[in-house]
């Protein structure tokens, strides 16, 4: 198949979110840790959490919240009693105690409640996926699209004059994050906080042309993706939080990989999911691994 252009590439990733998905894929889970039955359960985060264009939708159709998002899936594996999930795609660290507008190609769908709305008192597990909005990073890979492999590679445009943009975005999120999750505490005392990094999205070198970066923009891309976990897992570290690893155990469910292989999609997605976001397999797998870790 011949490569997309990176005019159709940018159509595709910024209509994505309007689009109708149709294809479900059946994915069984594990038995329910006993230590977590029975949760009272709160999932916060952005559109890694929430599963845009996974059938079915839930909620606001502009915060692209799946059924088969990983907080539904551990909620059904742990045998909660209750989730309240309120994860939403583009949400940034700002959005947890404030509203957030809300749209789908460029139509507004209204405005989401600050996601700390769901906490309370009683909540005893509370899951968390934040910052990469905060950070840029899909606007950033969006920007890495390069079907020219003699073109200049966008890591030499984010590091001029030897300051990389990028890696001063991903460190900025590590106050943020410190916040949200001193105020995740301060409002359910009694709940246990997780928080996960995000995925492996391209792996060492990149499939040039089949996910259409270069070789060192996908090291670079894949390179700030780990940045951004070794901050969340500081800050998980040092405010009573679980930090759960999600890209170590991605290995070998790229976007370079098969469609019946991969965790997340590439700019074009072979399964019903947003471009660059996990797909239902992908978040079964982090349910899965955070499962573990509550056990």
């Amino acid at each position: 198949m011949s490569s997309p252009s990176a005019h159709g590439v940018r159509r595709f990733l910024t209509g994505a979110l309007g689009a109708a998905a149709v294809v479900a894929v059946s994915i069984g889970v594990a038995a329910p840790p006993a230590s977590a039955a029975g949760a009272k359960y709160v999932a916060l985060g952005d559109s890694m959490a929430s599963g845009p264009l996974i059938p079915d939708i839930t909620g606001n159709v502009g915060c692209g919240r799946s059924t088969h998002n990983y907080a539904h899936e551990l909620a059904a594996t742990l045998g909660a009693a209750s989730l309240r999930d309120v994860t939403c795609s583009g949400a940034e660290t700002s959005h947890m105690t404030a509203p957030q507008p809300l749209s789908v190609a460029g139509v507004s769908t209204g405005t989401a409640p600050p996601q700390f709305d769901a906490l309370s008192a009683d909540t005893t597990l509370v899951t968390l996926t934040i910052g990469g909005n905060d950070a840029g990073l899909v606007g950033i890979a969006e920007d890495c699209v390069n079907l020219d492999p003699t073109a200049t590679p966008c890591k030499k445009r984010y590091t001029a004059g030897g300051v990389d943009q990028v890696a001063q975005r991903v460190d900025a999120v590590g106050p943020r994050l410190a916040a949200v999750l001193d105020g995740i505490h301060a409002r359910s005392p009694q709940a246990r906080v997780v928080v996960t990094g995000y995925g492996l999205y391209i792996k060492p070198h990149g499939c040039w042309p089949v996910q259409p970066v270069l070789p060192v923009d996908a090291d670079y891309l894949q390179g700030n993706v780990h940045r951004l976990n070794n901050v969340v897992a500081a800050q998980a570290a040092a405010h009573n939080a679980t930090y759960v690893d999600v890209e170590a155990p991605s290995v070998g469910h790229d976007s370079c990989q098969s469609a019946s292989a991969r965790w997340v999609e590439g700019y074009v997605p072979l399964n019903p999911a947003a471009p660059l976001h996990p797909n239902q397999r992908g978040e079964a797998a982090y349910a899965r691994i955070i499962a573990g870790h509550l056990a």
